[in-house]
């Protein structure tokens, strides 16, 4: 296999997920259990994001919001990608952005992009 086939030329076990980001994107060979794994991840950073804002809302329990614990999902595939978020600096789950580093022996890269953003990319990654 060499690293310009499409995905649909893949084996089954791997595929190239692509996260697309505020300017450009992101592609990489990923697995549909890794993707599983990281929507969980981000099903819980959701739930954790929604208690913020609930009680950050008047009437919503008053207070101050308990801290949630960041996120930090890893994958090390063919490529090493770690996602970064922390609940409590945003108001609500749609203001919320990830940092992504994806990495190899040969480059680094790392940016931010919008949780939304994310979720929708692995959900289409899973569809395929």
């Amino acid at each position: 296999m060499t690293n310009d086939q499409s995905p649909n030329q893949s084996p089954m076990s791997l595929s190239h997920l692509t996260l697309n980001l505020g300017e450009g994107s992101l592609a990489f060979s990923f697995t549909p259990q890794a993707a599983r794994e990281l929507r969980a991840e981000l099903g819980e950073l959701m739930e954790k994001l929604k208690a913020v804002a609930a009680k950050a809302t008047p009437g919503g329990g008053g207070g101050r919001p308990a801290p949630q614990k960041p996120m930090e999902y890893r994958y090390t595939g063919e490529v090493f990608l770690e996602i970064f978020c922390n609940p409590n600096i945003y108001p609500n789950p749609f203001a919320a952005k990830v940092l992504i580093t994806l990495r190899d022996d040969r480059i680094r890269i790392t940016t931010e992009a919008e949780l939304t953003r994310i979720i929708e990319d692995v959900n289409q990654y899973l569809e395929l």
